[in-house]
């Protein structure tokens, strides 16, 4: 496989700075197809992120003179890693993850010592509370989109099941959406769902059951549009999604017995904190058994290539970071235990095109009609 970078001059948090931008905040970055499309003023501007529906698969598994595809206007890059807890906080931010420093699914922490499983405030790999006060916010908070254009004046809202008013599921948030598009004002609504993520990691990205959810987003999605008017609705992913094999690190004593505690971050990013005295044994041993499916980069080189982001570095981003960083640049992810390798089949956050690449579709209602 081909190793893909991220391209911070062409990516997901940049479609938060067009919309910044749009509503009269002021901001550094941009994204060119996003900013071509706001030119023509819209009443209602809607970005729905379908979580996981990277560029590979929407052109895998939907029609090519489907709705999605036919209103694709062209595909840019997700954040590193390309996951979720990371690249949702770009668009919900505005920033990089080297600036907002949510970097995945399970981070490390200093001030308490542990790996937090970040959405859910827990220790990761257990249900028990990380602590009494949310620790990503505690110690790692930022200023959503919502709030800056809220707090420059403009109306913006969000449809996604973790705010008020809490929609369950796709057809809410397609209600939600229809409800604030039809009240007056100029406004922004960010609307998110977990799918086809959510059954990509089960079955696969290719599997039956992937194809059948997308199917049936499409047509929620289309039903949605024929009822919007005056609207720019951007419909994108966070990620990408490929299929995997697995392994899971604790069958691995010789690596395990170098580290101070579990890989934090993601599967297919591995976040590294090696016993002092032990670096070159340990990069000795995980480069002889996963040299050819993993890149290692000390902490230094993932600085220097600026893998998490371009921008100005998180005052806590030093500490978040181990000894090394191992990126998955093929098929294969690394586990913290065998219940996690024996749960995914379809996974993201490394380095390769299907992870990173995600589409840009643009459906545009009322005065500007024309594709």
């Amino acid at each position: 496989m081909r190793i893909k970078y991220p391209d911070y001059e062409n990516c997901i948090s940049g479609l938060a700075g067009s919309i910044l931008k749009e509503f009269g905040v002021e901001t550094t970055k941009s994204l060119a197809l996003c900013d071509k499309l706001l030119e023509k003023k819209y009443k209602n501007v809607v970005v729905l992120l379908l979580d996981g529906m990277g560029q590979s698969i929407i052109e895998r598994n939907l029609a090519p003179d489907g709705f999605l595809r036919t209103h694709l206007t062209g595909n840019y890059s997700s954040v590193f890693p390309p996951t979720t807890v990371a690249a949702t906080t770009s668009i919900d931010s505005g920033k990089e993850p080297v600036e907002h420093a949510w970097l995945g699914w399970d981070c490390y922490y200093k001030e308490i010592d542990k790996n937090v499983t970040v959405f859910r405030n827990t220790e990761s790999g257990t249900e028990k509370p990380a602590a009494d006060f949310p620790v990503a916010w505690t110690y790692c908070p930022y200023q959503s989109t919502i709030q800056q254009i809220q707090n420059a004046g403009g109306q913006a809202y969000y449809a996604t099941p973790f705010m008020k008013p809490y929609p369950a599921d796709f057809a809410a948030i397609c209600k939600r959406i229809r409800m604030l598009c039809a009240t007056p004002g100029k406004k922004y609504i960010y609307a998110y769902w977990n799918e086809p993520d959510h059954t990509m990691h089960r079955t696969g990205c290719y599997s039956e059951q992937s194809k059948q959810v997308l199917r049936e987003l499409e047509e929620q999605v289309e039903e949605l549009c024929a009822e919007l008017s005056d609207t720019l609705l951007l419909i994108t992913a966070d990620h990408g999604h490929m299929d995997s094999a697995g392994v899971a690190m604790e069958d691995y004593p010789e690596l395990t017995e170098c580290l101070v505690r579990m890989p934090s971050i993601e599967p297919r990013a591995l976040n590294l904190f090696v016993k002092p005295g032990m670096e070159e044994i340990f990069a000795e041993r995980f480069r002889r058994e996963f040299g050819e499916k993993f890149l290692l980069l000390t902490k230094r080189e993932v600085k220097e290539r600026k893998l998490f982001g371009t921008g100005t570095e998180h005052a806590r981003f030093d500490e978040m970071l181990g000894d090394y960083l191992a990126v998955a640049v093929d098929d294969l992810s690394i586990y913290n235990t065998r219940e996690e390798r024996d749960t995914f089949i379809g996974v993201h956050a490394g380095l390769t095109e299907e992870e990173l690449m995600i589409p840009l579709i643009a459906v545009r209602k009322g005065v500007c009609e024309t594709r």
